[in-house]
């Protein structure tokens, strides 16, 4: 007998041929995978419609009637074929101007069909070009359904035949040679408790819905249980993580952070930043395995919690690293805290790519007889000769840039794995972080700086540069600093917006020499010239950066009070957030200028209209998941968590909410899924963890 572990050639029409092909486009091997290729949309097949019933109005229409006469009309180029359609009410003609001979022998006079298709009205006639048609006899035969499934398709599998009709015919094949045999995947009591659809019931329901009610109980089913077995193995996750995975316990708060934080910390905390380091350092004093997520836009200091957080490890003996994704930003951070502890006892080093042999081997050395306290770094940190005497916490910034097999490595690094703070500038949605996250703690730090005065954002067009020059003179003369941030570094034939080099000259005729100095980085310099421009501008030897992305999580200009962005409508959100970063970090009033084209898409203009009207992270960040997706925001494809088959975490908010508070109660009462009772959720969660391969203690 067929089963669902069965493969999709045991399945009546599908042949070794198509097999192939729906394994090569869709991943589709056994019958459980067709039984979860889910339609995305449906014609609603709900009415049908009397001939006098019909409107002018580009409808799709379903009409049951007799084709009364069949005639060939030529045409200059071949012939069409025009059939008249009768019920009792009227008369339209049924058209066709493709197969016309193969359709005229198939075509049964005065036999009930079903027809399908859209309506054209000519002369004052209505007619149906290529309509889809079933005897009516046939159609009483079949799983039926009023609404039909569209599923999702590829351009090879339109070349090769197998078209919607023919998904829909193998499914429901599928479903008559299984015969009912579909196990249910949650407990009973579970069922009944959240007032679910039978997991038979919901996977008919979903392919052959009998009627809009059923198909929106059989969506939230699937829904409902997809993401609450992804929210049951985060919450598990961090339930054994907790339990059975060990940290080492610092204990004391001794000199180090005491001095710093008494005589050396450049200005107070704010509430937000007290609270978050009084989390970590619950977290860190319990012999628990701290896995925390740090949110903080830009500017909220995120580093200033990093560094406190370091100094409670060294106090207790251990050492601390900080990974950050690119040199610019690793260099960066070994600055500013080099800065912060040059009156302090403790030896902080740097290692990326470009670190020489000789200066390595010192790191490696130091590393190992402990006297190095902090190493800043790239992925560098991850190489096997990088040992440490006993690595205490690994701060990972911008942690979406390294994949999860690298951050696996730093778990290696000792005995017992390191406490783990990840820090991110790019807030998180509440749905992702539940999603993607939901394993880790999470801080926010949810306000700036006292004094920090908010950005004002202004979108002008291309047409507005000659307005635009003369305000960067006015604030130039003011003694301030600007950037010039243009998205590509070459001319791109396909993009017709303005590039570096371009911009560079145009830029160097409006503000020309000796009055104005400019400085241009980009990602193709090496990395000593790139580091000789950005200090230049750091000095204020230069007035105005022109500059490509690579600014984006770059230098620390509190001088720098205008950010204009060229083809603004070529970022995305998330990016056009950050860059607006790099200015407002002293006491002057910054601006951030978004040019662009006139012409521009709604995703475009919905961008640009959220950075003028908000500078909240998180609001921005919602707008962005919603234009983007999930899978695209923070890089969750590598994750492997967010494989979603039919919720969506954007639209099914409600859902995830549910799902995730289901999945709370049942281990909270249970944190085995040992009872008897929960049999059915526990088998189906093993299957589902073998299946997915999720990594198991790192986020």
């Amino acid at each position: 007998m067929i089963s669902l572990k069965s493969p999709i050639t045991y399945v009546n029409g599908v042949t070794a041929n198509r097999a192939s092909l729906l394994l090569q486009e869709f991943g589709i091997r056994t019958c459980a995978d067709l039984l979860h290729f889910f339609p995305f949309r449906y014609i609603d097949k709900t009415q049908f419609y009397k001939i006098n019933q019909l409107q002018n109005s580009n409808a799709d229409v379903q009409i049951v009637g007799k084709i009364s006469n069949v005639k060939t009309v030529q045409q200059k180029r071949g012939s069409r074929l025009v059939a008249t359609f009768t019920d009792e009410t009227g008369t339209i003609e049924l058209v066709w101007f493709k197969g016309v001979k193969w359709i005229n022998d198939t075509l049964k006079p005065n036999v009930p069909y079903v027809v399908y298709g859209k309506l054209n009205i000519f002369n004052n006639t209505f007619s149906m070009p290529h309509p889809e048609m079933e005897l009516l006899s046939e159609y009483k035969k079949k799983v039926q359904t009023a609404m039909q499934p569209v599923y999702p398709s590829t351009e090879l599998l339109g070349k090769k035949n197998i078209s919607n009709k023919v998904i829909r015919t193998l499914l429901q094949n599928l479903f008559i040679e299984l015969d009912g045999n579909i196990h249910e995947s949650l407990s009973g009591n579970f069922i009944s408790q959240y007032g679910l659809m039978s997991k038979k019931e919901a996977l008919l329901n979903i392919h052959f819905p009998k009627s809009q009610e059923n198909l929106a109980k059989a969506q939230y089913r699937l829904k409902f249980e997809e993401l609450f077995f992804i929210q049951l193995q985060l919450i598990r996750k961090k339930i054994i993580r907790k339990s059975k995975l060990k940290g080492y316990v610092f204990e004391n708060i001794g000199d180090h952070f005491n001095t710093f934080y008494n005589n050396y910390l450049p200005f107070d905390l704010t509430n937000a930043q007290k609270r978050v380091l009084k989390e970590i350092r619950k977290d860190v004093a319990t012999g628990i395995h701290m896995n925390r997520l740090l949110q903080g836009d830009v500017g909220s200091g995120k580093t200033i919690v990093a560094l406190l957080t370091m100094l409670i490890a060294i106090d207790n003996g251990f050492q601390a690293s900080l990974m950050a994704p690119t040199e610019i930003l690793a260099t960066q951070h070994f600055n500013a805290l080099e800065e912060l502890l040059k009156d302090a006892p403790i030896n902080i080093a740097l290692l990326t790519g470009s670190v020489k042999t000789k200066k390595r081997r010192e790191i490696h050395q130091q590393l190992e007889d402990g006297t190095l306290h902090i190493l800043i770094g790239t992925h560098a940190l991850l190489e096997d000769k990088v040992i440490f005497k006993n690595l205490g916490i690994a701060i990972i910034d911008e942690q979406h840039r390294f994949g999860v097999a690298q951050r696996s490595k730093m778990w290696k690094k000792n005995e017992l794995p390191p406490h783990v703070l990840v820090m991110t500038a790019t807030p998180i949605p509440r749905t992702l972080a539940m999603s993607v996250y939901g394993d880790l703690d999470i801080s926010v730090i949810d306000e700036l700086p006292p004094g920090r005065k908010e950005v004002k954002t202004v979108h002008r067009f291309d047409s507005n540069r000659l307005a635009v020059f003369k305000f960067l003179k006015d604030e130039i003369a003011k003694g301030r600093q600007v950037y010039v941030v243009y998205p590509l570094i070459q001319e791109s034939e396909a993009m017709d917006y303005k590039d570096l080099m371009d911009g560079y000259e145009s830029i160097s005729r409006d503000f020309p020499t000796p009055q104005y100095q400019i400085s241009i980085v980009h990602g193709k310099m090496k990395p000593e010239d790139k580091e000789y421009e950005m200090q230049r501008f750091v000095k204020g030897e230069t007035q105005i950066m022109v500059a490509t992305t690579v600014i984006e999580v770059g230098v620390n200009v509190p001088n720098a009070s205008v950010m204009v962005i060229e083809s603004s409508e070529r970022f995305g959100l998330s990016q056009l957030h950050q860059l607006r970063g790099r200015v407002g970090r002293g006491a002057d009033q910054s601006y951030c200028v978004l040019l662009s084209d006139v012409k521009i898409s709604d995703d475009a203009k919905t961008r640009l209209k959220t950075m003028v009207e908000t500078s909240d992270g998180f609001k921005i960040a919602e707008v962005d998941l919603k234009l983007r997706g999930p899978g695209n925001i923070m890089g969750t494809q590598q994750s492997g968590v967010l494989n979603l088959k039919i919720a969506d975490i954007v639209k099914d908010t409600s859902i995830l909410v549910s799902a995730r508070n289901a999945a709370i109660d049942i281990l909270s009462d249970d944190a085995n899924l040992s009872k008897p009772e929960n049999n059915i959720t526990l088998h189906t969660f093993t299957q589902l963890q073998k299946k997915s391969g999720l990594w198991a203690n790192i986020s």
